[in-house]
């Protein structure tokens, strides 16, 4: 296993382990008071939205590149944010692109 996806696969396990004891301690929508509370806390929250759109836009091509069904982690992370995100990449990591020879595209 390469140590990349050794890394990918312990930051889900321990982010999804925390985020699954703050829903037990403080309820599915406890970040919506949080949120709610103005200043950098709706600031963080505007962020994390922007940036998990922009995530799922780039998913969606990605996915289809490697023949992975994208709509299943996009109502994932409409559900529960970076956990879904964190398990497409962890999935991505395992799957080539289609026709992939093993070689890098050159960047321009």
């Amino acid at each position: 296993m390469k140590l990349q996806n050794f890394f990918l696969i312990a930051v889900f396990i321990a982010f999804t382990g925390y985020t699954a004891a703050v829903v037990v301690d403080y309820g599915l929508t406890g970040f919506v008071d949080v949120a709610m509370a103005g200043g950098w806390a709706l600031q963080i929250f505007i962020d994390l939205c922007v940036a998990l759109t922009a995530f799922m836009v780039w998913m969606f091509g990605d996915a289809k590149e490697r023949g992975i069904a994208a709509w299943p982690y996009a109502i994932g992370i409409l559900c529960t944010g970076s956990v879904a995100a964190l398990a497409y990449l962890v999935h991505r990591s395992f799957r080539e692109p289609s026709g992939a020879t093993g070689a890098r595209p050159a960047h321009a």
